[in-house]
């Protein structure tokens, strides 16, 4: 089989072998296997089971640069009902976010530049990232020292995301500055009183307070800052109770924040904990408030997006590439290698039909992606590193 059928069969295996968080033994093999007999120099992690594979390359001469290009490979906790005649074989887990086509075309990188290593002018590191999804998979291979696994430190990073429904298919987009959202949690308990529900005067009803603290959030985001500083805040989750007639002791909900600068998200920490802890307060209550930071805003460097822009341009056509009005407010844990390295980051549309707008979006449990555009993915990962290594060594 030539390099298109063989990552689309990889791709629909380890779509049919889906694993979750930090410790993925099957992908893990299944990428070993794949990348067996090329030169690279293999290691595998101690806190996660990622892949770092470094390609040296072998031209003589000049300035050593090290490439970083990146694929993660976690699936989620989802229940599939895409109907594929690859799908998922494990109950509640899925590709659901196209993991399976990022892990799958970095392989196709890695087999395309070591096909051609006597020419590239430095080293390429290949990151097989676990745990994107919610997990510190980056940062715990950070800890672990991807970023100097060449012996030196990276000085350039690309990678890039598929998408279901947002782009057409073939289609490469991206933007200079933020791309990506910073991304927060807001965890609080408000701690009442128990008592039975005919008798409210006799209890500290937690659920009237917790419900103010909801929609005084949603104020505070409309009220507190700009309009042209995006914030999105939304409560996915809300617990409270186990009758009808049962006032519980306490209320809990969860939030998902999102911001695209520190100054943002500083404030949001701020006003939202005080916020909550002051309407317990105004009702005799107590709010345990914690913020948390989960992932920095992902920002592409000016100079390697117009890099990676022409570059798609030179490769397959000015038509397919779209510059990004807005950011995304989704998030990224590839933005912990951009905080430290010049790089960028680009979507590639995989919709699986012909009108993206009607497909079912990412993460969706009927997401489908076209792995049609492995292929196109895996020579602009390649691409890029080998025009990027040459241009740095001549300046």
């Amino acid at each position: 089989m030539g390099l298109r059928e063989d990552l689309i069969e990889l791709r629909r295996e380890l779509h049919r072998h889906p694993e979750i968080g930090l410790d993925l033994p099957g992908t893990q093999r299944r990428v070993l296997d794949a990348l067996a007999g090329l030169p690279l120099e293999v290691t595998t992690g101690t806190a996660l089971s990622s892949v770092t594979a470094v390609l040296r390359g072998g031209r003589p001469g000049g300035s050593r640069p090290v490439v970083l290009l990146r694929g993660d490979m976690d699936a989620l906790p989802v229940y599939e009902a895409a109907d594929v005649p690859f799908a998922s074989t494990v109950p509640g887990v899925m590709h659901a976010c196209g993991h399976d086509l990022h892990t799958a075309g970095l392989v196709g990188a890695a087999r395309l530049l070591a096909a051609r290593r006597e020419e590239l002018a430095g080293d390429v590191v290949f990151m097989f990232q676990p745990g994107e999804e919610g997990h510190n998979g980056a940062g715990l291979m950070i800890d672990e020292g991807v970023l100097d696994a060449a012996g030196r430190p990276v000085d350039f990073a690309y990678g890039l995301h598929v998408t279901s429904a947002d782009f057409p298919r073939g289609v490469f987009a991206s933007r200079p500055g933020p791309l990506m959202s910073a991304a927060a949690g807001l965890f609080v308990r408000v701690v009442g009183a128990g008592g039975h529900g005919s008798a409210p005067q006799d209890a500290h009803d937690p659920i009237p307070a917790a419900c103010e603290m909801v929609t005084a959030l949603q104020t505070m985001v409309g009220r507190r800052f700009s309009p042209f500083e995006p914030i999105v805040l939304t409560v996915g989750s809300f617990h409270a109770g186990t009758l009808r007639n049962i006032i519980p002791d306490e209320a809990v909900f969860e939030a998902t924040v999102r911001t695209f600068s520190a100054a943002a998200a500083e404030q949001v920490a701020r006003d939202s904990v005080r916020l909550c802890e002051g309407i317990a307060a105004a009702h005799g209550l107590r709010a345990d408030v914690r913020f948390e930071m989960e992932y920095p805003v992902t920002v592409n460097d000016g100079a390697e997006y117009a890099f990676v822009a022409d570059t798609v341009g030179d490769l397959f056509g000015a038509d397919r590439f779209r510059l990004m009005e807005h950011p995304d407010a989704g998030s990224e844990d590839f933005s912990r290698v951009l905080q430290r390295v010049p790089g960028a980051y680009l979507f590639l549309g995989a919709a699986a039909g012909d009108d993206h707008l009607a497909m079912p979006a990412n993460h969706s449990p009927r997401a489908r992606f076209d792995d049609a555009v492995l292929h196109d993915g895996a020579v602009l990962l390649a691409e890029l590193a080998a025009r990027r290594l040459a241009q740095a060594q001549n300046t």
